[in-house]
């Protein structure tokens, strides 16, 4: 297995795309980060205090309301306490605008890793066929959920390459454009507010979003999977994964948007930033490992019984 995997490994970056999609992936960091910089330079705020205060009052009034669930009452209860505490004990906030606010958000290029895993997933299949290399591969005496397993471990591989370059990128980057203004990262644990690590935090949030792209890339995988052609398989996973959040967010006021995968990610869970009321988190972390163990399981039975000799 190991051997396959390093061929698989030696097989992407022999390609001028791959080392094409790393170069591209810092540019767009470093260029996010100047143009981030430049307008945080022209925007002035508030006092903490007066941010914290206003927070307050808007959670003090979203607790008013009748018609809350219990898991959204529970949050907004654990977020006044927060701010509550911020306040009584003058523990300011982690600024955006400083070096740990930075860090903190370096997940939020997990986007643009989606997009270039997304590329390498639905095309490390769908190619062979296309380029008519699949008959040597599977000329090998080399069982083929075997050879499937050394590509999608090859495409986790990559996703976590890109993943841990872009967190070495920010980190320089931040260094040099951000200053250190301090701050503290709060929580509730077991009815205490404690303060945490935003070292922690942000690899965290990196591990996190590490995820959501491996969920993505397995969506993107079966579809390379089941198409031959990669041109084909990597424009319908690209669509797909651009549309697939705006199509949740307009039915988020439906039954079904629960249930469709673009309506969870794990960073979503972490943040609690979904826009589907009533999602508890074992029911998020429920549906993305459906999803995920589906996708692998349609790739798998495409191309263990798929017939290469047409």
């Amino acid at each position: 297995m190991l051997n396959l995997i390093r061929n698989e490994w030696m097989k992407l970056w022999h390609k001028k795309a791959t080392w094409v999609m790393v170069i591209l992936l810092i540019a767009m960091i470093i260029g996010l980060v100047g143009l981030t910089k430049w307008m945080d330079r022209n925007t002035e705020t508030p006092p903490w205090e007066q941010s914290i205060t206003e927070e307050l009052t808007m959670v003090k009034q979203q607790l008013t309301a009748s018609d809350l669930s219990n898991e959204t009452k529970s949050n907004l209860e654990e977020q006044q306490m927060l701010l509550q505490y911020r306040l009584d004990e003058r523990v300011a906030p982690i600024s955006g605008q400083g070096f740990e606010g930075f860090m903190m958000e370096s997940y939020g290029m997990s986007s643009i890793i989606t997009l270039l895993t997304v590329i390498v997933a639905a095309g490390i299949v769908a190619s062979e066929f296309s380029q008519g290399t699949i008959k040597m591969l599977l000329a090998r005496p080399v069982r083929r959920w075997k050879i499937l397993t050394s590509k999608f471990l090859t495409v986790v591989a990559f996703a976590l390459f890109l993943t841990v370059i872009s967190y070495v990128v920010s980190l320089i980057m931040g260094m040099i454009f951000y200053d250190a203004l301090g701050g503290s990262l709060l929580e509730v644990v077991n009815g205490q507010v404690i303060e945490e690590s935003y070292w922690l935090k942000s690899i965290w949030l990196n591990v996190l979003a590490l995820g959501d792209v491996i969920i993505t890339a397995s969506f993107a995988f079966a579809i390379g999977t089941v198409f031959r052609s990669s041109s084909l398989a990597i424009g319908i996973a690209i669509f797909l994964m651009f549309t697939g959040t705006q199509f949740s967010f307009l039915l988020r006021n439906y039954e079904v948007a629960k249930y469709i995968l673009f309506s969870h990610t794990f960073t979503q869970i972490e943040t609690g930033g979904s826009f589907i009321e009533g999602i508890s988190t074992p029911f998020s972390v429920a549906v993305l490992v459906v999803y995920f163990a589906f996708f692998l399981a349609i790739s798998y039975w495409t191309f263990t019984r798929r017939d290469v000799t047409a």
